[in-house]
C-alpha cells in the first residue's frame, strides 16, 4: 500500500501530506474469515521469528569474537605492562590494502541493473547485519570497467568515510563494487575477521579523528595513522582460525535470515489473495525455517 499512499499524499498539496481521511479511506484486501487471517499471521510471525533468532544470535558471536580480539590484542598489553618478544605496532594500512569506489554516471542506462552489486553509504550505514548481501542498485560489466569502480573482495572491511553517516561499517558477505563514499579494507595477509574486529576497536578514534570539518570525514590520511597491535605470524594464524568459525555462522544466519524475507515478502500477497492455501504455506515455512 506504501505506493498508493504516496501517490496519495503527493496529489494537490505543495507539501506532500496524508490526512486521517485518506487514512480512513483506504481499503485493504484480506480473507474474510478472521482465523484464515490469524493462521496467515502466525505463518509470517514465525518467519519473523526466526529472523529475529538469527539476529539475537549473530549480535551474541560478534560479542564472542571482539572479545576474544580484546584479550588477545587490548587486555596483553594492559595485563603484562608491555607487549611480549616479537610483537609490534603497526599502521593499520600495513595490514590492510586500501580500496576507493567510484560512482558511475545515471544517464548511461547500460551501466545500470546488471548482475554486480553495488554498494552506497546508504547500503552500508543501513546494514543492519554483520554482513552486507544485497544492495539498492546493481551495475553491469560495462560499469565497472568504464569507471572508477572495482570489485571489492568478499569478507572484506567497508566503511562510510564521509557524511552523517561517517564510521558505519560492515563486511562484505560477497564481492561488490562500491561508490566513493565509502573506503574498502582488505586484508594483505589473508586475515580478513583478524581486521574486522581491529577496525571495530578503531573506528570510534578515526570518527574522532574525523571531526571539526563542515563534513565529518574519514581520510586515506586518517587511516594510515591508526596504529593496530600486531602479534608474530603463527598466532595471528591462530586467532583468525578461531574467529573465522565465529564469522562464517554469522554470514550462514545472515544469509538465512534474508531468504526467509524474501520468502515472507513472496507468500503474503499470494496467502491474502488465496493463490497459495494456509496448509501449503505451512509446509514451505516448516522446510525454510528447519
Amino acid at each position: 500500500m506504501q505506493a498508493l499512499l504516496l501517490s496519495w499524499a503527493a496529489a494537490g498539496a505543495t507539501r506532500n501530506a496524508l490526512t486521517k481521511a485518506m487514512i480512513e479511506a483506504l481499503e485493504v484486501f484480506a480473507p474474510w474469515d478472521v482465523n484464515e487471517q490469524r493462521a496467515i499471521g502466525q505463518i509470517l510471525g514465525a518467519l519473523d521469528d526466526k529472523v529475529e533468532l538469527n539476529r539475537r544470535m549473530n549480535e551474541t558471536l560478534v560479542a564472542m569474537a571482539r572479545a576474544l580480539f580484546k584479550s588477545w590484542f587490548v587486555d596483553l598489553g594492559l595485563v603484562s605492562n608491555g607487549i611480549p618478544v616479537g610483537w609490534r605496532w603497526e599502521s593499520l594500512l600495513r595490514e590492510a590494502q586500501l580500496v576507493s569506489g567510484g560512482t558511475l554516471k545515471t544517464d548511461i542506462v547500460e551501466y545500470w541493473n546488471g548482475t554486480i552489486v553495488w554498494a552506497s553509504a546508504k547500503d552500508v550505514s543501513q546494514c543492519s547485519d554483520p554482513f552486507l548481501l544485497s544492495t539498492e542498485r546493481t551495475i553491469t560489466e560495462r560499469g565497472l570497467l568504464e569507471s572508477a569502480t572495482r570489485l571489492i573482495p568478499k569478507f572484506s572491511t567497508v566503511v562510510v568515510a564521509r557524511g552523517a553517516t561517517t564510521g558505519r561499517f560492515c563486511l562484505l558477505g560477497r564481492d561488490m563494487a562500491m561508490n566513493q563514499t565509502c573506503y574498502a579494507l582488505h586484508s594483505a595477509k589473508g586475515r580478513p575477521f583478524w581486521l574486522a574486529d581491529a577496525f571495530a576497536h578503531l573506528v570510534d578514534e578515526l570518527v574522532h579523528a574525523a571531526h571539526g570539518s563542515v563534513f565529518d570525514t574519514i581520510t586515506t590520511r586518517t587511516l594510515e595513522s591508526a596504529s593496530v597491535l600486531v602479534a608474530p605470524d603463527e598466532i595471528m594464524d591462530e586467532f583468525e582460525a578461531k574467529v573465522a568459525s565465529i564469522y562464517h555462522r554469522i554470514l550462514i544466519n545472515c544469509e538465512q535470515s534474508r531468504s526467509l524475507s524474501e520468502i515472507r515478502d513472496l507468500l503474503l500477497p499470494k496467502l491474502i489473495s488465496g493463490e497459495l492455501r494456509v496448509a501449503e504455506a505451512e509446509r514451505l515455512v516448516a522446510e525454510v525455517a528447519a
